[in-house]
């Protein structure tokens, strides 16, 4: 079951009006559902495979869209577990994100965050292994995204992952339940199923793909109604 087309209208979250306060308890409710249905351990887990194929001294990582950077702590304290060293960057267009990510990670002297617009990225500034985009590109209207995928390809060294959402009717009507009971804030409950229906279908996200020929693409459903989207990079040596 799913809508047919993808849905148009913005996210409360995305007004740059809304208050700090409020941004901030909507990003600890993600952190929140994210942790509890698994989808940054999705992410983490085909980071750890990248670097196994990519063995190197030392890697950066990008987390587009990073929000309260909570990826970007969590993929620090398992680093740090496997004496594995890696800097991190956190880019996000809300500055409120950016502060409230700044504030939350000041132990974590490995990742520094920049307020950027990733329609408006430069190659040269942002260079890394391994580009991040989680529950980003849903934001992003169809005509965008292919805009943003090439700069995310000519950043990273070795791969690019995306995780997003599936537009699924099954998924909507199952967070109304799950809003209920694990989210906080109405502008989380709200934004939620508004993201859920600016999600895609898997045909979608192979045309997007198509677009882009000089990686090599794997595309796989995850729970809970994710797909993850891996765009490996040929290594010339």
């Amino acid at each position: 079951m799913i809508y047919t087309r993808r849905n148009t209208d913005a996210e409360l979250m995305d007004d740059p009006l809304l208050e700090d306060h409020i941004l901030c308890e909507v990003l600890k409710d993600i952190e929140a559902a994210n942790r509890f249905l698994g989808g940054n351990r999705i992410t983490i887990q085909v980071i750890w495979k990248l670097i196994e194929e990519n063995p190197q001294a030392e890697y950066t990582i990008v987390d587009m869209g990073c929000g309260n950077g909570a990826m970007l702590r969590e993929i620090i304290r398992i680093s740090t577990k496997k004496q594995l060293k890696l800097k991190a960057i956190g880019i996000d267009l809300s500055a409120n994100a950016i502060q409230i990510a700044k504030t939350a990670s000041i132990d974590f002297p490995e990742i520094s965050y920049l307020q950027r617009d990733i329609l408006g990225l430069c190659p040269q500034e942002l260079s890394c292994d391994i580009l991040l985009c989680t529950l980003t590109m849903h934001h992003f209207r169809n005509e965008q995204i292919p805009i943003f995928l090439d700069k995310f390809v000519a950043l990273a060294h070795l791969g690019v992952i995306i995780n997003d959402l599936q537009r699924s009717k099954v998924a909507y009507h199952l967070f109304k339940g799950f809003s209920v009971l694990f989210v906080n804030t109405v502008v989380a409950k709200n934004d939620g199923l508004i993201s859920i229906k600016s999600g895609f279908s898997k045909p979608e996200l192979i045309d997007f793909s198509k677009k882009i020929t000089n990686v090599r693409h794997t595309i796989q459903w995850k729970w809970a109604f994710r797909y993850i989207w891996i765009m490996r990079k040929t290594r010339l040596n």
